[in-house]
């Protein structure tokens, strides 16, 4: 199978290459190629010829995001149109990474992939746009909502809390925005499967399980030996901040349906810390 990764020098993108390197593989990101730029992200689809498009750059900065409104529509949104329109002129699937964010998370039980979204900030309004241009652009297309994601070498939620418990003698985690954290190298093994089923749609990927902020920064010290106080707190307490959808857990219904399922976040995280410590 030939595949291109858009973002492939990202946190999942790396994993996407580690998970299909049986296949042919074309990677694609910043600086040599900018998805907003149609025709070098066109010229690129159309000279390697893909079977598969994977496509998880974005501008994922909330904060950033709120700051810059029109870079978050233009490399979320209308990027992605152009990687979906270079799709449909090559004739590739596109699967699009999307966000748990496209909700606005006043259920209290899981979400399934065909609720109604309602984006509370401007990140997740990008990304909900971009699923739309691949709705209305492509006839075969996956969109793979995500939640939390983290590896051992990336920047992420993980990686900051235990700098933090470095560099602090206390912690504030927020405990009441609650989703699942999500494990890089699962995700991508998730998706491997995935592509290889020509079973199109949307599709909710997050490890197993659910937790809050604070919940997961206390296992994240507790499996990484870290002996910090963590002081419970609201987002209300953090002004300024970016709107968050204060519950947000997928449920993987239509995957599992496929056999695809994700094991239980605090097997992967203690996995993940493990990795992190032995390196």
């Amino acid at each position: 199978m030939r595949i291109l990764i858009t973002g492939h020098k990202g946190q999942l993108g790396r994993e996407l290459w580690r998970a299909l390197a049986g296949e042919t593989l074309l990677g694609v990101d910043l600086p040599e190629l900018d998805i907003t730029d149609a025709s070098a992200i066109g010229q690129a689809i159309a000279d390697f010829r893909p079977d598969v498009v994977l496509h998880p750059a974005a501008y994922t900065d909330t904060a950033g995001c709120e700051r810059d409104p029109d870079l978050a529509y233009r490399v979320n949104a209308l990027g992605t149109r152009n990687v979906a329109l270079a799709c449909q002129r090559a004739g590739a699937v596109l699967l699009y990474i999307s966000t748990n964010e496209v909700f606005d998370g006043q259920k209290t039980e899981p979400y399934l992939e065909w609720e109604q979204p309602n984006p509370l900030n401007v990140y997740a309004k990008s990304k909900l746009a971009g699923e739309w241009y691949v709705q209305m652009l492509l006839e075969r297309f996956y969109i793979v909502r995500i939640a939390w994601l983290y590896s051992r070498a990336a920047a992420s939620f993980v990686t900051k809390i235990l700098q933090a418990a470095e560099e602090q003698p206390e912690l504030r985690v927020v405990t009441d925005e609650v989703a699942t954290p999500t494990y890089a190298p699962d995700l991508a093994a998730a998706i491997a499967a995935l592509i290889r089923q020509p079973i199109y749609g949307i599709y909710h990927f997050t490890n197993a399980g659910q937790c809050s902020r604070y919940e997961w920064a206390l296992q994240i010290l507790e499996l990484a030996g870290r002996h910090v106080p963590v002081r419970p707190v609201t987002m209300r307490e953090y002004p300024g901040a970016t709107l968050k959808p204060p519950y947000s857990v997928l449920r993987n219904f239509c995957g599992a349906a496929l056999g695809i399922t994700l094991r239980p976040w605090q097997e992967a995280l203690a996995e993940a810390i493990k990795g992190t410590r032995d390196e």
